[in-house]
Order: C-alpha cells, then sequence, then structure tokens
C-alpha cells in the first residue's frame, strides 16, 4: 500500500458565521492522483489553500510529506507546487524569462538546463523567447505549470488547471499529469470538469457545504448510485421474449433486441445473472455492464448540476514559491 502524501483529519474553517469546512478528513495516497469534486462555495480552494499554508485552519490537524502545515511551514512548501484556476506567469516576460525567474527564486543549481528542459517537455521551445502575453490559454496554462515544476517539487496541487480551456489543450494538460504521476509526483486535483476527474483520479472525494459526502474511487462511487445495469443482446425475439420472461423487472428493446437488468454491477450478480440465463438455456449473444457517470454521481449526493469554479469565501490560489523564498 502506498505511503501518505496528505493527511487530513478535522479540518474546519469559518468566515464569520459562515461554516466553509466542516471537520473533514480525507488521506492522499503518495504517487496518486486525488481529485475533490464539489459545487460553487463548497470549500474547495479554501482546502487546497490551507494544505499549501496560504492560509490557516480554525481546527484540525493537516501533514503534507509528513511535515504539520502549521508548525513546519518551509518544510512543505519545499517540496509542494501550487498552480491555481489562473496562470500565474508575468506577460512581460518572455516563457525562458518567467522559468529563469522561478529557478533564480529557488536557487536551482544549472538553472539554464533545468529551463531548458521544461521548455522542451512542454512544448514551449519554439515560443521561449515570446512575451508571455502573446501565448494562448493553454501555453500560458503549460508554462504556469511548467514554473510549479521548478525544484522537483513531490506535491503538487493544480486548483481547476484546466478551466477555459479548449478540448485540445485540456486533453494536453491530461498526458502531462499522467506522466508526473507515472514519474512518482503526487497530485491533488480540484476540477469542475467531471470527466476530467474520471480520467485522471485514483480516488475522489466529494464535497459539499463544507462535508466530504462521499469517498472512493471513480468506479466505487458510480456504483453508489442508482441506475446500474447489465444490458443483454439477443440473436432474434424468441430469445428476448424469453429472457424478457426469465428476468422479471427487466426492460426491453424490441428493435435493438436487448434487455435492460438491473444490477450493483459486481461479479457476484453478474455471475447470478448468468447463470439464471443457463437455467432456462437462453443464450445472450453480448453483455455489457452500464454504470452512470459522475455527473449522475454528483447530482445525486449534492443535489447540483455541475458548476463553475468556486467563488463564494474562496480566494484564487497562486504559486507559493515567492512566499516560501522570502521566509
Amino acid at each position: 500500500m502506498k505511503s501518505s502524501a496528505i493527511a487530513v483529519s478535522g479540518l474546519r474553517k469559518a468566515y464569520g458565521d459562515k461554516v466553509v469546512l466542516d471537520g473533514i478528513d480525507f488521506e492522499v495516497a503518495a504517487g496518486s492522483v486525488f481529485s475533490m469534486l464539489g459545487p460553487n462555495g463548497a470549500g474547495k480552494t479554501t482546502t487546497v489553500n490551507v494544505l499549501t499554508t496560504l492560509m490557516k485552519a480554525d481546527a484540525g490537524t493537516v501533514r503534507v510529506a509528513g511535515h504539520d502545515v502549521v508548525t513546519g511551514i518551509k518544510e512543505v512548501r519545499a517540496v509542494i507546487g501550487v498552480t491555481g484556476q489562473f496562470a500565474a506567469v508575468d506577460e512581460l516576460l518572455s516563457g525562458r524569462e518567467n522559468l529563469r525567474l522561478m529557478a533564480d527564486l529557488k536557487r536551482v543549481r544549472s538553472g539554464d538546463q533545468v529551463v531548458g528542459r521544461l521548455l522542451e517537455r512542454f512544448d514551449l521551445a519554439q515560443s521561449a523567447d515570446k512575451m508571455a502575453a502573446t501565448y494562448s490559454g493553454g501555453m500560458r496554462r503549460k508554462l504556469d505549470l511548467a514554473m510549479t515544476l521548478v525544484g522537483n517539487p513531490r506535491i503538487i496541487f493544480l486548483d481547476e488547471p484546466t478551466t477555459g480551456l479548449d478540448p485540445r489543450s485540456r486533453r494536453a494538460m491530461w498526458g502531462i499529469v499522467r506522466e508526473l504521476v507515472a514519474d512518482g509526483t503526487t497530485i491533488f486535483l480540484t476540477t469542475q470538469y467531471l470527466d476530467e476527474a474520471d480520467q485522471l483520479a485514483d480516488r475522489i472525494a466529494v464535497l459539499d457545504q463544507g462535508r466530504l459526502v462521499a469517498q472512493g474511487t471513480p468506479e466505487q462511487l458510480k456504483r453508489q448510485v442508482p441506475g446500474t445495469h447489465v444490458r443483454l443482446r439477443f440473436a432474434g425475439l424468441r430469445e428476448l421474449d424469453a429472457a424478457a420472461g426469465a428476468l422479471p423487472g427487466s426492460t426491453r428493446d424490441d428493435q435493438e433486441l436487448t434487455l435492460r437488468v438491473p444490477s450493483n454491477g459486481d461479479s457476484k450478480s453478474l455471475r447470478a445473472l448468468l447463470d439464471k440465463l443457463d437455467e432456462h438455456t437462453i443464450t445472450a449473444d453480448a453483455f455489457s455492464v452500464h454504470t452512470p457517470d459522475l455527473d449522475d454521481v454528483f447530482f445525486a449526493l449534492t443535489g447540483h448540476a455541475t458548476q463553475a469554479a468556486d467563488t463564494t469565501h474562496e480566494a484564487h490560489t497562486t504559486h507559493a514559491t515567492t512566499e516560501a523564498i522570502a521566509e
């Protein structure tokens, strides 16, 4: 079992009478992607700000890479990188100059070599000496993440990193995230795109009104929501009729010659279903298990449709690097 890169217990935060985080607990395994989902104002960015030492909690304990975020601020900041909802690049500098500035602030040895490798890795070499103001949104996000990687942080916080990007740029960012995790980096991801969490996350936590209402793998969360079913396809109407009679509660589609059978999707229930068909000497041409997607999970758990990035009582996260250097 992987060790914990982040451990949170009893985390609470309030702004006046407004409770934003109401005693949440979770752990993030090292070398994994942990995604936090929630509607507007749920407390996602507040969580990121506390975990990255940019904000103090009212109660609870938080350990990042084994260090307490209150008593070990320097140690925490030395091992993390943070990319916020908006690219924190200096538009008056070139891509190369932005990276060089970050390398200087972190006192990185062989800074020019590090900058060169990052420009190549993020496909920014041809635009390296152009002002960042001329970059597209996707290029700025890539530069922002490249700046975060200066110093090789072990844990990276990505707070809504692909908001506003076109589909191609989003998928490019997904590829970079997968490469980072393959190299052993831990990713804490908040996102408004449920397909993004589904694609990237090893574990997901759903935050609503300051409380964690569910945690698990994407597949585990999908199985919590009614609607999982097995779809059987038959060679003809005779087989379909026989199966419908043998499986009460199923729904048939005569045109497609399919039968939809409610199921929880696990191997035990699937085996029982196939055994039932065997008992009646019925053969299905094909079968498949269908589960609700994360949109269904999100709505069922929070009562909200997917919404945009957090705004209520939430500050946008920026690079913690300059503040870390100052301490």
